[in-house]
């Protein structure tokens, strides 16, 4: 048998995961975008403490995520979701100010 090179490793990592083997695999990716978009809305429309709570629930769930995806993701991949973190996190701490 060949002996397995980094680049054969690095293949294996980045495969896609199977349907319906992870815990989130049932959930259907609009309903998720939506109820994103819909906690994000009110988060900022609402303001205040309430609303910076709504966006540190989804920057928690953003920050999970990012930390569990992570050794999948490529640099740039990494990159992107990092920035949409940041400015998660500048927006709750802007809405908690207002």
């Amino acid at each position: 048998m060949p002996r397995r090179t980094r680049r054969d490793l690095r293949g294996d990592l980045r495969r896609p995961l199977l349907p319906g083997t992870g815990p989130l695999a049932g959930v259907s990716p609009v309903l998720v975008f939506l109820v994103v978009a819909v906690l994000f809305a009110v988060g900022v429309i609402v303001g205040g403490p309430v609303g910076a709570l709504l966006l540190g629930l989804l920057a928690i769930g953003v920050a999970v995520l990012l930390a569990t995806t992570w050794g999948r993701m490529t640099p740039p991949e990494r990159l992107a979701r990092g920035v949409v973190l940041v400015v998660l996190v500048a927006v709750t701490i802007g809405v908690a100010l207002r």
